[in-house]
């Protein structure tokens, strides 16, 4: 498979737990604020750099659930970000699954120009140094939080989701690979 079936299969399983989840809980998740979104983010990160650095673990987790985490919650942000904030669960299923495809697009599409230009270089990196590049990610995008979405000559905050979903989707195919 190329690079775009591989991040297809990908989404195909992330988007098969976010549409779960969805009918279970609704879209709760449209109360969350960006901030809250970003450190769901950071605990998932922090837990698979975690899983990378300790021989023992007392919870019995993987890498794979926690990447997979990490790119729903990222696509909720981007929601976030597209629609803002909401006081109740204000989406049907059927809404989030179209927002949820049009972020994957968004994503998908950065994926495809990037690899163009940088030749697939992700391919010869270790699933710990794309883990390390995402919490730098969320440091980055926790500052531009801090300070009000300002930046002065910076990517601003979507451009750091969409990098940190394309990340966990290369380091997933590096993890399905071994």
């Amino acid at each position: 498979m190329n690079t775009t079936e591989q991040f297809d299969h990908i989404i195909k399983e992330t988007r098969a737990l976010f549409e779960k989840k969805t009918k279970d809980y609704g879209t709760a998740w449209r109360i969350l604020r960006l901030p809250s979104l970003t450190d769901q983010i950071f605990i998932k990160a922090s837990r698979i750099r975690s899983l990378q650095e300790n021989s023992i673990q007392k919870v019995e987790e993987n890498e794979d659930s926690e990447f997979i985490g990490i790119i729903n919650y990222s696509i909720m942000a981007l929601v976030q970000l597209e629609l803002g904030i909401s006081e109740k669960a204000d989406l049907s299923p059927e809404e989030a699954l179209k927002h949820y495809e049009l972020q994957v697009q968004k994503a998908k599409t950065l994926m495809e120009d990037k690899n163009h230009d940088y030749g697939e270089v992700w391919r010869k990196m270790r699933v710990s140094s794309l883990t390390d590049l995402i919490l730098q990610k969320l440091l980055r995008i926790k500052q531009i939080e801090d300070n009000q979405g300002q930046t002065l000559v910076s990517e601003g905050i979507e451009a750091g989701y969409l990098d940190i979903i394309n990340y966990s989707v290369f380091a997933l195919i590096h993890l399905k690979l071994t």
